[in-house]
């Protein structure tokens, strides 16, 4: 008696088989997406959260060494303030997003 290739049972099988496969490319794809929007706003956040900080020292430190002549540079010291505080600002924010993921 010959076996029938094309019976019912195995036309469904290959057909969930089928599905199951596009599902899985399709999840594997949505999530590699999200991953690299994750990694753009991550650098955006860092980005921001380290240059403000250091453009409103250097800022505020041009400003003080036009008002008062001083042997040090307030320039200088604030930059590396303000540097200081935006690597401290993008740990916490970074730390932050780590643990809400």
């Amino acid at each position: 008696m010959p076996i029938k290739r094309n019976t019912p049972e195995r036309q469904k099988a290959a057909f969930l088989k089928k599905i199951t496969r596009k599902a899985q490319r399709k999840l594997h794809a949505r999530h590699s997406h999200t991953q690299v929007w994750l990694g753009m706003r991550m650098f955006g956040l860092v980005g921001w959260a380290v240059s403000m900080p250091t453009l409103i020292g250097i800022a505020l430190g041009v400003w003080l060494d036009r008002q008062m002549q001083s042997q040090y540079s307030w320039t200088l010291m604030l930059l590396l303030i303000g540097i200081g505080l935006g690597c401290f600002n993008a740990w916490y924010w970074v730390n932050k997003e780590g643990r809400r993921r």
